[in-house]
């Protein structure tokens, strides 16, 4: 049973690399992004759109540890 969850892992993460690796491939086109009148240097697609998941992927547990300290303090307070 152990080896048979352990192949499906490793089956599982392959596909994952080569739908990253297809995906990454597909989007070569450059793009230069405006944010805030401020322009981003030209990179490729694929490259902006896993830099936005990484930083996603950062902020999201930072924020919910943020937002879970204020509610237990409110609720300290309330006691």
């Amino acid at each position: 049973m152990r080896n048979l969850k352990r192949m499906l892992l490793g089956v599982f993460i392959l596909l994952m690399v080569l739908v990253v690796l297809a995906f990454v491939l597909e989007n070569q086109q450059s793009v230069s992004l405006l944010f805030f009148g401020f322009y981003g240097p030209q990179l490729p697609v694929s490259v902006v759109a896993v830099l936005a998941l990484l930083v996603g992927m950062l902020i999201g547990p930072v924020l919910g540890w943020f937002l879970g300290r204020a509610s237990r303090v409110s609720r300290k307070r309330l006691v």
